[in-house]
């Protein structure tokens, strides 16, 4: 039987295989004080043995629908690294006998904060727009999180350029909601925006009776030079 670092790897490049455009762990004990769960509260996950693995799927700009919110189902692109979850899963337990669980995305509905887990496993850096910045994607990846019945170490891994320090900050001068005014993230304000987009959409739900994604802002993203 291969050992459990082998394991992860081969995780990771299966990962990928199957339509991830970026993958990485990190020991599941870390999200236990990560800087989200000090500053929001703690998060819906609660298991801190094992191993967190982290996948991230690009959403190109010229295919939006990819980020389309539907009420009860989520987004296309988060539908994608669910069933990716689901086959790694499935996987694992039919080739090495090892347990694993698909991490739901929302905080509560057990939930992990995704940007902390995908920076500690070496994914990016939080840029000043709040996201992740990945060195090839920028900020444009979702991620999600699958639980890993498999004892892991923190591994020295590279620290990505922090281009932000040398932008004009488009992010913050762009931003409707003033949600990134003086480099600061408002959660309160950047979610306003998106409970007016979801609104706008069961709006016109009720009026067509036809189902209407909420497409929610993205201008923090797109407006991104990485």
């Amino acid at each position: 039987m291969a050992d459990e670092p082998q394991i992860l790897r081969d995780l990771l490049r299966r990962g990928l295989d199957l339509g991830a455009s970026v993958a990485g762990y990190l020991p599941a004990d870390h999200l236990r004080d990560c800087p989200s769960a000090l500053e929001a509260g703690p998060q819906g996950f609660r298991t801190y043995s094992g191993t967190v693995v982290v996948l991230g799927l690009y959403h190109d700009p010229a295919q939006p629908e990819m980020d389309w919110w539907e009420e009860g189902r989520g987004t296309p692109g988060d539908r994608m690294l669910r069933q990716i979850n689901l086959a790694l899963a499935a996987w694992l337990r039919d080739e090495h006998g090892i347990a694993a669980r698909d991490i739901p995305y929302q905080v509560d509905d057990g939930g992990i904060y995704l940007k902390d887990a995908a920076v500690y496993a070496g994914l990016g850096y939080i840029g000043r727009n709040n996201l992740v910045i990945h060195p090839d994607f920028g900020p444009r990846l979702r991620f999600r999180a699958l639980w890993v019945d498999i004892r892991s170490e923190q591994t020295d891994r590279p620290v990505p350029e922090r281009r932000c320090d040398a932008c004009g900050h488009p992010c913050e001068t762009e931003c409707p909601q003033n949600a990134l005014e003086g480099g600061r993230y408002s959660r309160t304000r950047c979610l306003a925006r998106m409970d007016a987009d979801k609104a706008s959409a069961a709006r016109i739900r009720d009026e067509t009776g036809k189902l209407a994604p909420a497409d929610h802002c993205r201008i923090c993203e797109l407006v991104c030079p990485t």
